[in-house]
Order: C-alpha cells, then structure tokens, then sequence
C-alpha cells in the first residue's frame, strides 16, 4: 500500500468524536433537550462534554442513564469506525458528581481498612471509574486490585503492604 493509499484510508476513516457527537445530538433532538456538545481528546480517549453542570438535561444526567448512553454512544462509534472506542460520556457534570460519588464510597472502604477489616470490595464499576478509584485508593496510602471478568469486574481494597 503507498503512503497515498494510506493516507486516503485514514481520512475515509470516520473520527470517533464527530460521529459520537453527532450520535449524541440526534438522541438529544430525539427527546427535545438543548445542550452544547463538546468533544475533548486526548490520545487515551475522547470525551463527549453535554452541557455544563446545572444545565438541566432532566434524567440525562442520571449515573445510571450517563453509563447507558455512553455505552450506546461506543457502540455506534465502533460500528461506524470499525474500533473499540474508550469514550466517555459527561452530561451536566455527571463525571465531577461521580467522581465526589467515588471518594465518599473510598473514604468509607479506608474508614473500614482502618477499623481492622483486611479487604473491601466495592461494586463493579466501570474500567474509567475503576481508573479513578486506584487513583483514590494510592491516595489514602492504601492498595487496591480488580476483580472479576466482564460486569463484575470490582476492586478490592487492602491495606497497603509495608
């Protein structure tokens, strides 16, 4: 293949954040929400940014409703390029209100370490929340390790070890 021929390829290739975008806004046309839609990426993932945080996106911005709608979103990333997408979805500033979320659920799990008990488990989570939580977990000076395959895939928490 010439570098012609590959350099066409590339191009022909969709970009994973217009057609997330774009997926993203029809959905919002769809159920009759404003939102601004912004695309941020960085060479381990792009994020899809839906509004700011207060807009009022209704049940959008709904933990369980953003993880659906991002899964949704990757899944028609990856049918239109062909490649596993990594995006992550924010709408109204579910990620800042998750990630408060995460360290409410680590500081208890530390309280716990810190009261005797020699692991915490947490519930499974996502592979970006679970990046998160290890990061939450070295903070506090503890260790963490996932568990588990698939939609069980969990950390657990321990102390750290000496």
């Amino acid at each position: 293949m010439t570098e012609q021929q590959a350099a066409a390829e590339t191009d022909a290739t969709p970009d994973e954040g217009e057609v997330a975008a774009d997926y993203i806004e029809a959905l919002l046309d769809i159920a009759d929400f404003d939102g601004d839609i912004e695309i941020e990426q960085t060479e381990m993932r792009t994020t899809i940014v839906v509004g700011e945080a207060g807009d009022d996106l209704g049940d959008l911005s709904k933990p369980d409703v953003v993880a659906a709608l991002q899964e949704l979103t990757r899944l028609a990333v990856q049918q239109q390029t062909g490649e596993f997408s990594r995006l992550v979805l924010d709408v109204a500033g579910s990620r800042d209100a998750r990630a408060a979320q995460l360290q409410v659920v680590v500081d208890e799990a530390a309280a716990a370490i810190a009261d005797g008990a020699d692991r915490v488990p947490l519930q499974p989570m996502s592979s970006y929340e679970r990046k998160i939580v290890h990061d939450l977990v070295r903070d506090h000076g503890l260790a963490s390790d996932s568990e588990g395959e698939g939609a069980d895939r969990h950390i657990v928490i321990v102390a750290a070890s000496s």
